[in-house]
């Protein structure tokens, strides 16, 4: 189990085009505003039409373990510069967060419409912008359907606020983007209380990792830490069942007494769990499979993992 390395979208190559039309941002300041909803853009998820709302749960705005609000660490932060957003569903679930603080927005006509058909609040003055304005920014290959953000990166939780029940991630080093995104995305899907993973050797939140999640960073808190080792310690003592997946594991995940609180950990492809990780797992479990490849891709391992923990647990209805 693990991943190809890849680097993640940085802050661009370029510049918005601030001055080319300035009379379009006075145009679009007050969103919504009426017109047709547009039919240019090329979107597999046209159908969606009602506004974006955060999956919030009945404790939102509370710790993950208790009824404070849970300790953040300045250390422990992703990065202090802002973080670039970009695509629908990514842009529009920061949006929606009120714990996510939008810098700058820039938006096609398009895009602009869009939002305003769907009701979504913009936050700030959004910037009008040509898609070519957009492309040199992010470069030609990313899919921004018109719409791009700074914003400022969300702080990280406390391992010791970690809720007592459910499923956590645990990442051990997997450093690929799409992979981290693509995580995230099943995490969202699992009600995945938190991710764990290591503030170095870890792509940062933002860009093509952001892309890939497409809206999932707003949804599962990440939790970074220093040393993985001792965070793992640290959730053995708060009596998580840490459970290591490995293709060479000795037990199968589908036949391994579970319970909550549960912190599956994965390993990054190529080289899987360090060594000291798999040690001080309370378990390492693999996914057993009927054919002849029996390793999947570390996102594609995550949520068939993801699948048997919570149907075991109870916790798919």
């Amino acid at each position: 189990m693990g991943v190809r390395v890849g680097a993640f979208m940085g802050t661009g190559h370029g510049k918005v085009n601030r001055g080319a039309r300035p009379n379009r941002c006075d145009r679009f300041a007050k969103l919504p505003f009426s017109g047709t909803h547009d039919t240019s853009l090329s979107m597999t998820d046209r159908d969606h039409k009602r506004p974006f709302r955060r999956n919030r749960p009945q404790n939102a705005g509370k710790p993950l373990a208790g009824r404070r609000r849970p300790a953040f660490s300045r250390e422990r932060e992703p990065h202090d510069g802002p973080a670039i957003l970009y695509g629908w569903h990514t842009v529009t679930a920061a949006l929606a967060n009120p714990e996510r603080g939008i810098r700058k927005l820039w938006l096609t006509e398009n895009a602009a419409r869009r939002l305003a058909d769907e009701n979504i609040a913009t936050q700030v003055t959004p910037e009008m912008v040509r898609p070519g304005d957009i492309d040199r920014r992010l470069g030609p290959d990313a899919v921004h359907q018109g719409i791009l953000a700074e914003v400022d990166p969300l702080p990280s939780p406390d391992i010791d606020s970690l809720p007592r029940e459910g499923v956590v991630l645990v990442l051990d080093q997997i450093t690929d983007p799409h992979n981290v995104g693509a995580i995230l995305r099943s995490a969202a899907a699992f009600d995945v209380k938190a991710i764990v993973t290591t503030a170095r050797h870890s792509p940062e939140a933002t860009g093509v990792l952001a892309k890939s999640a497409s809206g999932a960073l707003e949804l599962v808190p990440l939790v970074l830490v220093q040393n993985l080792a001792r965070a793992l310690n640290a959730m053995n003592e708060q009596g998580f069942l840490t459970v290591g997946l490995d293709s060479e594991g000795s037990e199968n995940l589908a036949a391994l007494e579970l319970r909550q609180p549960l912190a599956l950990v994965l390993g990054a492809e190529g080289k899987g769990l360090r060594q000291l990780t798999r040690e001080t797992c309370r378990a390492v479990a693999r996914l057993d499979l009927p054919g002849q490849i029996k390793s999947l891709n570390v996102s594609n391992a995550a949520a068939l993992a993801l699948y048997i923990g919570t149907s075991r647990l109870g916790l798919m209805s």
